[in-house]
């Protein structure tokens, strides 16, 4: 794993981040004061019990959802109150995506998964979209499986295909949410592998996850706990606090 941290400006660079959720009744503080640098060729970890806001942060990190207060730095640019459209271009050239559920189309072939990201980038003609297209497949192991469509293909093999969509616009960053979690600890396995193979190379990647052996192989890892991050002290004690059982309150 690459665990050289920049001393340059950080790829991504997050001060004071908040998210507030509003309903008619209520309004739910899913990040509160977040502030995270991430420098190019880190493998973080962000993990935490479920409800704890690591998914929303992903959400605000991939340009798919805004946030409530706080600056988005990316690249050095404030990417935290772009526009519909604009959001859409930045996220699409510089942010790939793994989604726990894979996310492929089913009536698409591998190959055609794996170019619709190249589909909305000007200036990329159909020869260089099947050579990418080719280069990412095999660096995931599945150049053999491009005629096949999803269906055909195990757990594990989709989610390469989706590491390979994710990767094939060459983005600053690759966020991961849960990509073991539909997985069987062999498939989990194969996929954390390949993560750190592409970690080694120079990837940059940004991994939510709930298993904590995965989130230990990761360069460095972000402990969160109700909208916070916290260090690892705080997380165990606050962690114990909520396993200890609740006494029963006799009027």
């Amino acid at each position: 794993m690459n665990q050289t941290a920049s001393t340059a400006t950080p790829l991504i660079r997050l001060e004071g981040l908040s998210k507030v959720f509003h309903t008619d009744e209520m309004e739910t503080h899913a990040l509160s004061g977040i502030t995270l640098d991430i420098a190019s060729g880190e493998f973080v970890a962000i993990t935490g019990p479920s409800g704890c806001g690591k998914s929303t942060l992903l959400s605000i990190l991939g340009l798919l959802e805004p946030s409530s207060a706080g600056r988005y730095l990316l690249e050095g640019h404030d990417v935290g109150n772009l526009g519909l459209r604009r959001g859409a271009q930045v996220r699409n050239g510089q942010i790939g995506f793994i989604f726990q559920a894979f996310n492929l189309i089913a009536d698409l072939s591998v190959e055609e998964n794996v170019a619709l990201p190249l589909t909305y980038r000007d200036g990329v003609d159909a020869n260089n979209r099947r050579q990418r297209v080719r280069e990412v497949l095999e660096l995931v192991g599945m150049s053999h499986r491009g005629r096949h469509y999803p269906g055909q293909l195990s757990g594990g093999q989709q989610q390469r295909v989706a590491v390979a969509r994710a990767l094939v616009n060459d983005p600053s960053i690759l966020l991961a949410d849960e990509p073991t979690g539909n997985l069987d600890s062999r498939n989990g396995e194969a996929v954390m592998q390949l993560l750190e193979q592409l970690n080694d190379n120079g990837t940059t990647i940004c991994m939510v996850t709930h298993d904590q052996a995965f989130a230990r192989r990761a360069g460095r890892t972000v402990l969160m706990l109700d909208g916070r991050i916290v260090d690892e002290d705080t997380f165990e004690r606050m962690r114990h606090e909520d396993d200890m059982p609740q006494l029963e309150v006799v009027s």
